[in-house]
């Protein structure tokens, strides 16, 4: 039986040599020995009431089969107000607007349905860490340019340097996981130039849009001159309404790159349950206060994080968005990577991180920053501080 086993042909290439990812590995240390989890981005909390409510009054009030591939007309037609309302752009909901079961579908979708063996992709380190398989097996050639802690700038020389006649798009992430990096309109405008320069598009995942603070400014690419034609923007509804499980994304792209998304999209998943798509976009007609207090409330818990690290002796970038901040532990003199600190942490101290270099493809990657999740109950965000506080300071 072994023997037979072992002349089995092995499978994808790609996928079989993926390990465990961090997320789950660290999740389950935590676990194991009872420690507050910051490591994985969910919220503590359940959602709006209301929209909770929505989901339940339309799961009755319907037959529950297939929505249409393209997605609940309700729900287009709120993605296409919303970026109205939001951004000033006028989409065609029936043309431009496509729903998928969460973003990381939506991003599936787009890049299957973009890119051709052989083209060059163009990828900012920090990775989300679903980026890089996804565009392997679509067949793309990974051109990959480091953003730094702790500023996290766009290196402008070494982005102009990735591009190429053979670039099919670049890959943008704002706001950023795991930097908290908000792009601004001079780092968007530049990266604009280049996607004329070469004729490319961009794959835009804005999924955190509205968990913005301070005065950064969430800018879609989309929206700056001659982007209108060149850009997929995918948003979340888990993350515009702490509904992770729910896995609802949508994407607004011109039909060029639609099109393609879409015959991708009715092989990866079809359709997504057609109550919470109704449900969402009740959601995103909201008014403005929901909004601004969901970034507010954030910007607090970050704050909070922020200074309670900082007094136990981190070095604290601020974060300008996301659910997310990386501390830098250099200044207690551990004699270990980031992998090991967080570990150790989970083990003694009893909180668990995510260790940045998880984010990083290349050799020489930042290896003295973790990354903490603030989109918790103040009461856990505390209990952590507490017991980093205790250990530390022993």
């Amino acid at each position: 039986m072994l023997k037979a086993l072992s002349r089995m042909k092995p499978g994808n290439s790609i996928f079989s040599a993926l390990g465990t990812t961090v997320f789950t590995v660290m999740s389950q240390l935590a676990v194991q020995h009872g420690a507050v989890n910051l490591g994985q981005g969910f919220p503590d909390g359940n959602g709006p009431d209301d929209v909770r409510a929505k989901a339940g009054e339309f799961l009755n009030d319907r037959p529950n089969q297939y929505p249409p591939m393209m997605g609940a007309p309700e729900l287009r037609q709120a993605v296409a107000a919303h970026n109205k309302r939001f951004y000033g752009l006028d989409v065609d909901w029936q043309q431009e607007v496509m729903v998928t079961s969460g973003a990381t579908e939506a991003l599936a979708a787009c890049l299957f349905g973009l890119i051709e063996p052989g083209d060059e992709v163009v990828m900012l380190e920090p990775l989300y860490d679903s980026y890089l398989p996804m565009v392997r097996l679509a067949g793309g050639i990974p051109k990959i340019v480091r953003l730094a802690p702790p500023d996290w700038d766009l290196p402008h020389a070494e982005l102009a340097f990735a591009f190429t006649e053979k670039t099919k798009l670049i890959l943008l992430n704002s706001p950023m996981n795991p930097a908290g990096k908000v792009f601004t309109e001079g780092e968007l405008g530049f990266i604009a130039g280049l996607l004329e320069r070469y004729d490319a598009y961009a794959v835009c995942d804005e999924v955190y849009e509205h968990l913005i603070f301070g005065g950064a400014k969430h800018i879609p690419l989309m929206t700056l001159p001659h982007m209108r034609h060149r850009c997929a923007r995918i948003g979340s509804a888990g993350k515009t309404f702490a509904l992770t499980g729910w896995k609802v994304g949508y994407v607004t792209a011109p039909p060029v790159m639609l099109g393609p998304a879409s015959k991708a999209h009715q092989f990866l998943t079809f359709a997504t349950p057609p109550n919470l798509q109704r449900a969402v976009a009740y959601g995103l007609g909201k008014d403005d206060a929901y909004f601004k207090s969901l970034a507010a409330d954030l910007e607090r818990k970050r704050d909070l994080m922020a200074e309670g690290l900082r007094k136990i002796g981190f070095k604290v970038p601020q974060p300008d968005g996301t659910y997310f901040l990386s501390a830098d532990f250099s200044a207690f003199g551990y004699n270990g990577d980031d992998a090991a600190f967080c570990r150790t942490m989970t083990t003694e101290a009893g909180v668990t991180a995510i260790p940045v270099s998880a984010f990083f493809e290349g050799p020489r990657a930042p290896n003295t920053f973790v990354r903490f999740a603030f989109c918790k109950e103040d009461a856990t965000l505390e209990e952590a501080l507490a017991r980093l506080a205790r250990y530390f300071k022993r």
